[in-house]
């Protein structure tokens, strides 16, 4: 029997869900979705999820070896770089068969005033000395590191409701979830009258429209390399995915 960890979050994986559920149906594969639970309604899969961390690689081995993992998927968000790491880790001690989704990196074109920078300190430290409105487009986990230019004005967009204000002296937010068009950033970059777009180059259709409007406006982004993988089998699309699975159980992995 194929049994499948999907560690999800991203819409990849929840397009590699609902393959998955077809699989179940029809070819005897067992599958589960795993979300990080950073979100409070996180979008509702086709096949059994859990929601939450697994206490780092240990807990991760037991998860594994109790459930009887035969392959992990990791389709988790390219900055994700804590999870992705201990999911390589368990399954080399598990012998579980591991593929990495990395879905391609956003690049500039001709028209592009991108600034690329190694992390979230690199991207605080490009900003300017002068109060601008920043668009700082990263979520929320990081959002602390820019107290440190605290004179800028700074526009969050998160998925939920936050439970407390900003730890920002001069700021404001927008609650909402992708995918976003072109119209609906460009309305957004010019009510907010944005100056510089702070953005992880996290790749995928779902969020490029700030890219695309910042282009518009001849708006300056301040991009934010992904960090450095760690070697794995590795996929660039959902059909992909698919077809290193099929593979991987006619192997008899």
């Amino acid at each position: 029997m194929t049994s499948v960890l999907l560690l999800g979050g991203t819409t990849e994986a929840s397009d590699m869900a609902h393959a998955m559920a077809h699989a179940m149906a029809y070819q005897g594969i067992n599958a589960w979705f795993s979300y990080a639970g950073r979100t409070r309604a996180p979008k509702a899969q086709p096949i059994p999820t859990r929601i939450g961390g697994f206490g780092g690689v240990e807990g991760m081995v037991d998860w594994l070896q109790q459930h009887d993992i035969s392959h992990v998927i990791d389709a988790t968000h390219p900055f994700a770089a804590g999870i992705s790491a201990n999911a390589l880790q368990a399954c080399a001690l598990t012998g579980v068969d591991l593929c990495s989704f990395e879905r391609a990196a956003w690049q500039a074109g001709g028209a592009d005033n991108w600034q690329y920078v190694c992390d979230i300190d690199a991207a605080v430290d490009a900003l300017p000395q002068v109060a601008s409105n920043i668009f700082l487009a990263i979520g929320k986990q990081h959002i602390k590191a820019f107290t440190r230019q605290a004179q800028h004005h700074y526009l969050l967009r998160l998925v939920d409701q936050p439970e407390e204000a900003p730890p920002l002296p001069f700021a404001s937010y927008v609650v909402d979830r992708g995918p976003f068009t072109v119209e609906q950033d460009l309305a957004m970059l010019r009510e907010h009258a944005i100056d510089i777009i702070v953005c992880k180059n996290s790749g995928g259709s779902g969020a490029v429209a700030k890219l695309v409007a910042a282009r518009h406006l001849q708006l300056p982004v301040v991009m934010i390399n992904r960090p450095i993988q760690q070697a794995c089998t590795r996929c660039h699309s959902v059909d992909e995915v698919l077809d290193w699975l099929a593979h991987a159980t006619l192997r008899g992995v």
